[in-house]
């Protein structure tokens, strides 16, 4: 007995001298890829210099090595990055400083901002499809995945590159528009919608190939369709489209770090409510006896569990962000404004729920229930506060 006790010992010993570190792990293209990033900061710090200060700089390098350690940690980011840079350049070098050339046909039809959203749209629908007819596939033949599944999966990319690429076009449009008034397009519903739609898309595809869970793409897909007949509404009816000034209690930037880091939050905490919805058809296919489609209820809310996590951690970071933003342009860190009110209690329910799960222990249907009654609660701050109420947050508005 004290014998196996020993061998044990040394093999887990040896496993963890076999164990490499982080670094380690890195190869060849980690690093081109580092050196690229670097180059593309040195390129838009000498490119654009005169329209940045001091801060400005701060972030662009930040991204930069944000964009470096995402690269090492998702392989896919590696390419993803690159292509839309490139891309958006391309964009840049077709405008040559005229908005007039936007009847330029690559532009007209694919790397305009508006293009290139829209393709995002198309591309969202025709994932959902793959995703829905993959598993129905799959759960038909009993395998785990399928062509038409694959199919999802690039398709889901495609939109969150065409959305990212019409998002950094967008950018460089409205300075070509606005010299003066050029500004980072996360400052209306319909920018900050299309920045979700990216995020989240981004945020399953992690997940996806994480913890192979490609039957839930229908779930995560349907919630991003919504959103696109939303903004297909929003840019049909209202023109949202449409770039505007920057309105002054926006220009900051502030905007530019506060922003992204709440809709990282959001796109979690969707995709955390959907897989709610699947952990509820996953409990009651295995309670009655049933042969799933799906993945095992364990597997959906562990993934569950990651993208709560990781929503809460960049909804603390936004919150933080905004007071400080808050004492910069109002002279206080805190309000009670309907909007800050109502993210402190997005940041509360979630909270609770990781206490009720990580120290009580608590698993299965109530959380998976909570998940989904999350989402009306984060939709109503993020929406609902801008529709019902008013304060200092109102230039939200629909």
């Amino acid at each position: 007995m004290n014998q196996t006790i020993n061998n044990t010992e040394k093999l887990s010993g040896h496993a963890l001298l076999a164990h490499k570190s982080f670094l380690r792990r890195l190869n060849i293209w980690d690093w081109l890829f580092a050196l690229a990033a670097t180059l593309t900061a040195v390129f838009a710090q000498l490119q654009i210099s005169h329209r940045m200060d001091a801060y400005e700089v701060a972030i662009l390098w930040f991204c930069a090595a944000a964009a470096v350690l995402l690269g090492w940690f998702f392989k896919p980011l590696r390419w993803f990055t690159p292509a839309s840079l490139l891309s958006a350049y391309g964009a840049v070098q077709l405008y040559g400083g005229n908005i007039a050339h936007a009847d330029r046909f690559l532009l007209k039809y694919f790397l305009s901002s508006q293009s290139a959203v829209m393709w995002q749209c198309a591309t969202v629908f025709l994932a959902l499809f793959c995703y829905i007819a993959g598993a129905f596939t799959a759960h038909r033949r009993q395998t785990a995945t399928n062509t038409l599944l694959g199919i999802g999966t690039v398709l889901t990319w495609v939109s969150a590159l065409a959305g990212f690429i019409g998002l950094l076009v967008r950018w460089h449009e409205s300075y070509l528009l606005r010299p003066d008034a050029g500004h980072i397009p996360v400052s209306n519903l319909y920018e900050v919608f299309i920045l979700f739609l990216v995020i989240t898309a981004l945020m399953y595809l992690y997940y996806e190939s994480r913890f192979a869970v490609q039957k839930l793409g229908g779930f995560v897909l349907s919630f991003m369709a919504a959103v696109v007949v939303f903004v297909l509404w929003y840019s049909l009816s209202r023109e949202a489209h449409t770039i505007q000034p920057l309105i002054p209690a926006l220009q900051s930037w502030w905007m530019k770090i506060h922003v992204p880091a709440n809709f990282i939050g959001y796109g979690a905490f969707c995709i955390s409510a959907m897989l709610g919805i699947a952990e509820l058809m996953a409990l009651r296919n295995e309670n009655a006896g049933k042969k799933s489609w799906l993945p095992d209820s364990q597997t959906i809310e562990e993934v569950m569990y990651k993208a709560i996590a990781v929503g809460f951690l960049f909804f603390t970071i936004a919150t933080i962000l905004g007071a400080l933003w808050a004492a910069d342009a109002w002279g206080r860190y805190w309000s009670w404004d309907p909007k800050e009110t109502w993210a402190f209690i997005v940041w509360l329910n979630y909270a609770v729920w990781l206490h009720m799960r990580l120290v009580a222990g608590w698993r299965g249907k109530v959380l998976a229930w909570w998940a989904v009654i999350g989402l009306f609660i984060t939709a109503f701050a993020f929406v609902g506060v801008n529709m019902f109420l008013s304060g200092l947050h109102s230039y939200g508005t629909l």
